[in-house]
């Protein structure tokens, strides 16, 4: 029996969706048109799969696109959003003869935007998508809105590459039980909208107010100037094949975000074992983390409550917070690379 043939119409592609698609192609042939790499997360890929076949997007017409997707006769296309209008149409081209899937992260907030979404679906989505695939259940719930029937919408949509960060969990496990770091990690772009300041100068406040061996270590870039502090350190964006580096050396995972509709990098420091501390607005906290048992949450954009949580994260003995980085891993189990691939075969059947 040949093997499935699979379509994505993908915007930019990130490190953990390689990982994901690379176990993917051991059971179905695999095609991938994307959009340019981000130069804010200037992720670098070696496609030596030779199952795998990317499309840069930027060059292809919208003829070129039907025929190309034509020539390859998928058994189904999964469809990253509806920002690109050639993808739907691409979409509405194939429904009903194939399955159509919509991925999605955008949660359902009952607004007034969402709700005219729902009420159009008809035109804009039900013609177009026979399944969603979605990260949680505040995402479901919109694919429910939006018309897609409950029994054709599965969850797991983003994945951690849990082979990679568990192995670091593995490595390092020995080591913190020996002597936990007393790191605090930031993984993500310097942006307002991630919380990256109200991070900072609730850190610095806290170190005045309750001086403590912590360190604040941060990686990524943005349009936010880095701030200069003696404990809080910046080292620009570093490729996930080296993120293992300053695993081994922290502690604890952060993430501010005043707006996150998921964020996989909170699957990935789960299964690296580091307990969490996180935004009320981060839609994966839902998955990853059980107040109390694996970290805390605190109210996005309320740096009073974010201060309260960093005081009793920082005051918490070596014991708890390897009791937190075991739970932890536990938890990011739910969902691992091998379940993603089940959960798109089932998608396609």
């Amino acid at each position: 029996m040949l093997p499935k043939k699979i379509v994505f119409l993908y915007t930019e592609i990130a490190a953990y969706f390689t990982s994901c698609i690379n176990e993917l192609s051991e059971h179905a042939e695999i095609h991938v048109i994307r959009y340019p790499v981000n130069q804010e997360a200037p992720f670098e890929f070696k496609n030596d799969n030779a199952i795998i076949k990317f499309y840069e997007r930027n060059s292809l017409s919208y003829e070129e696109l039907v025929k190309l997707i034509s020539s390859i006769n998928p058994d189904a296309i999964f469809c990253s959003g509806w920002i690109d209008k050639d993808y739907l149409k691409i979409c509405k081209s194939y429904f009903s003869k194939i399955p159509t899937v919509l991925c999605m992260d955008t949660k359902w907030k009952g607004s007034l935007k969402q709700k005219l979404a729902s009420l159009l679906s008809s035109i804009v989505i039900k013609n177009k998508f026979s399944h969603a695939w979605v990260p949680g259940n505040v995402q479901k719930q919109f694919a429910l809105k939006l018309g897609i029937k409950e029994e054709n919408i599965r969850l797991g949509y983003y994945c951690a590459d849990t082979n990679y960060f568990n192995s670091c969990y593995v490595n390092f496990k020995e080591s913190k039980t020996a002597a936990y770091p007393k790191r605090l990690i930031y993984v993500g772009r310097y942006y307002d909208f991630k919380g990256i300041t109200d991070l900072w100068a609730t850190f610095i406040e806290l170190q005045k107010e309750y001086p403590n061996d912590w360190e604040l270590w941060c990686l990524g870039t943005g349009d936010i100037k880095p701030i200069v502090h003696p404990k809080i350190k910046h080292f620009g964006f570093v490729q996930p094949a080296d993120l293992n580096k300053y695993i081994e050396q922290c502690g604890a995972f952060v993430l501010p975000s005043r707006f996150e509709p998921w964020g996989v990098v909170v699957h990935e420091y789960a299964a690296a074992g580091m307990p969490l501390l996180l935004s009320s607005e981060v839609g994966a906290k839902e998955t990853f983390l059980r107040v109390g048992e694996n970290g805390y949450e605190f109210e996005a954009a309320n740096m009073k409550d974010l201060k309260e949580k960093l005081k009793k994260l920082f005051t918490l003995s070596n014991e708890s917070l390897n009791l937190m980085s075991k739970r932890s891993n536990e938890l990011s189990q739910q969902l691992t690379i091998e379940k993603w691939c089940i959960n798109a075969l089932e998608l396609i059947k």
